[in-house]
């Protein structure tokens, strides 16, 4: 049996086809990994080192900064120790213009002490620390707001008094400071020292009859404890019928 000439030449024909197909898949691989390869060099291509100049220019900055902030640091210390010794002594020295009046007082007393050694006389004496203690006192009030204030006949306020001894009277219906033991004294608008005083307490009066109050409360107790005990009673014996 005689082989057909052209089917033997499409058979070589389609063999040649496949071996071509089967050689080209390897070039493909091999050409993908190129590529892929010669991204990536462009990649890092673009990407190029810091150079000195920056490096040194960021180390510069980074000094200078470090640099202000120790000194805003000094600064601020400085500034807190000035604070703290500006507030101790101001406390310290609170009191100086107070102390620079005080001394003006003390003068005047050790002039009057002076005129009593070499004068020995009594009256002047006390006229002299009369004059004294009324400068010092306007002097208080008129510079720095302290006032001292009377008490006697006025009306007990425990605002402003402190009672230390207290008797009964019929003359006042009301609490009312009979003697002072000791002034009171404002400084501005507010009670520095309460004044110790002596009160007079309104002697409690009877009643009409002349029972107190206290035997009423207790006739009216009796009476209301009668009323009990006899509706008590009656019930009972309700029940009884």
């Amino acid at each position: 049996m005689s082989k057909n000439p052209d089917k033997e030449l499409e058979n070589d024909n389609l063999k040649a086809g496949a071996d071509n197909k089967e050689g080209s898949a390897v070039p493909v691989k091999e050409k993908q990994s190129k590529t892929k390869k010669t991204r990536e060099e462009k990649k890092k291509g673009k990407e190029s080192p810091v150079s000195d100049d920056l490096l040194a220019k960021i180390k510069d900055e980074s000094t200078s900064l470090k640099d202000q902030l120790l000194r805003k640091q000094a600064d601020f210390d400085n500034f807190r120790k000035r604070m703290f010794r500006e507030r101790d002594d101001a406390i310290r020295y609170a009191n100086s213009s107070l102390i620079s009046d005080l001394v003006d007082i003390i003068d005047n007393f050790e002039r009057a002490l002076k005129s009593a050694d070499e004068s020995e006389d009594f009256s002047a004496f006390k006229e002299g620390i009369v004059l004294i203690e009324e400068q010092f006192t306007g002097m208080l009030e008129r510079k720095w707001g302290l006032k001292r204030f009377e008490s006697a006949g006025e009306e007990f306020d425990p605002q402003k008094h402190e009672a230390i001894l207290m008797e009964e009277s019929e003359e006042y219906e009301e609490p009312v400071v009979l003697e002072d033991y000791q002034k009171g004294y404002m400084l501005h608008d507010r009670i520095l020292r309460h004044a110790k005083v002596k009160v007079a307490k309104p002697k409690e009066k009877p009643s009409s009859d002349g029972d107190t109050m206290e035997d009423c409360e207790e006739e009216t107790q009796s009476v209301g404890q009668n009323i009990k005990d006899s509706d008590n009673f009656s019930s009972k014996n309700k029940g009884d019928v």
